[in-house]
């Protein structure tokens, strides 16, 4: 591919995401607003997020976990939140042991209570393993924020009253990811507006 079309094809790109963002927008403005205020009530009464994802999911569920903890945009304690896609001792035992589907729920079975939330990011909608972590979070009282895509697969025909779903319906994973990073960003700075609001200047 010549260079002209190579520079063409990353404009195309670029404005597919944008476009993709603008349109999204208006749709997950009101459940962002919602997945905050409950990450906020949670984090307030002394409970943890608990976050979980594969691939480039994983990689957003420790974003979004070392948000939490250290900071996002603004200086305020540290928040509890657990990615369970960094222990790699603990995700080849279980795999190994019993079932790379159980990777996610084992570990929200032992980490999750009553009043938790799950963060559970899936592109397809579709992933085993965080099916699973939603069950066992349900099990264990906790709240759950799903974050998907396309049509929202399993996740999003199985989610119960109270869940939330923040789902990107485009075919293409790497543009369902750009837009879930946003959102969790504005997770991120809709907590902390919460918790620890800016007096006005």
């Amino acid at each position: 591919m010549e260079p002209k079309e190579l520079l063409e094809r990353i404009a195309m790109r670029f404005e597919e995401s944008a476009r993709l963002k603008r349109e999204a927008a208006p749709k997950l403005a009101a459940p962002i607003l919602a997945a905050g205020r409950m990450m906020a009530a949670a984090l307030g009464a002394g409970g943890r997020v608990l976050a979980c994802g594969n691939g480039g999911s994983a990689a957003d569920a420790q974003h979004f976990a070392a948000e939490l903890l250290n900071r996002f945009e603004t200086e305020r304690p540290p928040l509890a939140a657990i990615a369970l896609t960094t222990d790699s001792s603990t995700l080849t035992s279980i795999a190994n042991d019993y079932d790379y589907r159980q990777v996610f729920s084992k570990q929200v079975q032992a980490l999750g209570r009553r009043g938790d939330v799950l963060l559970a990011i899936s592109t397809s909608g579709n992933s085993p393993n965080v099916v699973a972590a939603i069950e066992a979070a349900r099990n264990a009282g906790m709240q759950v924020v799903a974050l998907t895509g396309r049509d929202g697969g399993s996740i999003g025909r199985d989610l119960c009253d109270g869940d939330i779903e923040l789902r990107v319906a485009h075919p293409s994973t790497a543009h369902v990811q750009e837009v879930h990073i946003l959102a969790l960003h504005c997770i991120c700075d809709t907590i902390d507006q919460i918790m620890f609001p800016k007096e006005p200047q």
